[in-house]
């Protein structure tokens, strides 16, 4: 197959220009009879774009699914459900064949990675993970978190900025004494994972001189622990007038709480989640929430994968995906008293 060097050399022309005419760049000021010779050389050589690689290659992939989350954990906390979602989605729309690996025996199948193209691993993966898939997978790329960027590719969200955000948000409304109510997962079984958001949330107000520990609840992601754990708010007296809560199921669990103790959000309490879930904004009130774009970050994944397996590329990406505060009713009170 050519390759754009000798396409350059035959027309006469520059190995920039042949690139940016074979992927139809607008911008290129180019003559028609130039991007004619060059298409027809293309054409006489057999030279085939990236795209055109990219399709009949990935017609061949097959591809496994690695999700640490169980499916009764899924249903307790969906954030890496619609992740999955994503990929088997963009699976489907390419024609891919995905293979769902699970652990057995307390291990992941790592013979039968050898067999696969590549994988996605879903979750939060420790070094002992990580190095089991290495030695069994040909490429892995790793979906909310980044165990090793200069040797995996990764697609990850910015939990820093997405905390900050929501804490600037919160102090512009004028709240001074803010609770924070999250979960704790782990890897290799055992070892706990310190979340980013609440390691943002100590840093931002400790600097601020506002900081509480006391206004910190730690739990597992899930609503009955986000009941349980603003009940326990409640019981201790002088609640933070804002929280937040680093997912929606555990704010479901949180607005429960509240509203059987007589607390009126968002007068007397607002609340803001993450990950914006489709029932965030059906709730009584529609939950203010930072918006995760879950399912596009699955799909990133399986474009990760196959652009990487196509290209042979090399070189690591990072991709990290933006966040949105979606600002709902929650959180902020309007002229006549009610939430917006």
């Amino acid at each position: 197959m050519a390759t754009l060097k000798e396409i350059a050399e035959k027309v006469g022309v520059s190995v920039a220009t042949v690139s940016r005419v074979l992927n139809y760049d607008t911008t290129l000021s180019v003559s028609d009879e130039t991007r004619k010779r060059i298409f027809e050389v293309a054409q006489e050589l057999n030279y085939k774009t990236l795209r055109e690689r990219s399709q009949q290659a990935r017609e061949s992939f097959r591809l496994g699914l690695i999700h640490w989350y169980s499916e009764r954990q899924e249903i307790d906390d969906p954030y890496y459900m619609a992740i999955r979602l994503g990929v088997e989605k963009e699976c489907f729309e390419r024609g891919i064949q995905l293979v769902k690996l699970f652990k057995q025996n307390g291990a992941y199948p790592i013979e039968r990675m050898k067999e696969l193209d590549g994988i996605i691993a879903v979750g939060k993966f420790g070094p002992k993970e990580v190095s089991d898939f290495a030695r069994g997978a040909k490429q892995i790329v790793f979906v909310d978190c980044s165990p090793d960027e200069r040797q995996f590719d990764s697609v990850v969200i910015d939990l820093r900025q997405a905390t900050i955000t929501v804490l600037d948000y919160l102090l512009q409304l004028g709240h001074t004494k803010i609770g924070y109510i999250g979960g704790r997962e782990y890897v290799d079984g055992e070892t706990p994972i310190r979340d980013e958001r609440e390691t943002a949330f100590y840093e931002y107000l400790y600097v601020k001189g506002m900081y509480d520990s006391r206004d910190v609840w730690i739990g597992a992601f899930t609503a009955e622990d986000g009941y349980r754990l603003m009940k326990e708010a409640i019981a201790k007296g002088d609640l933070p007038t804002a929280f937040f809560i680093a997912s929606d199921s555990m704010a479901i669990g949180a607005l429960r709480a509240l509203h059987e103790a007589g607390i009126a959000v968002p007068q007397d309490v607002a609340i803001v989640g993450f990950n914006d879930l489709p029932t965030a904004a059906f709730l009584h009130p529609p939950l203010s929430t930072v918006k995760v774009y879950t399912e596009f970050m699955g799909e990133t994944a399986v474009e990760l994968l196959i652009e990487r397996l196509t290209t042979k590329r090399t070189i690591c990406k990072k991709v990290i995906v933006p966040t949105e505060l979606v600002v709902r009713a929650s959180s902020e009170i309007d002229k006549k008293g009610s939430g917006q």
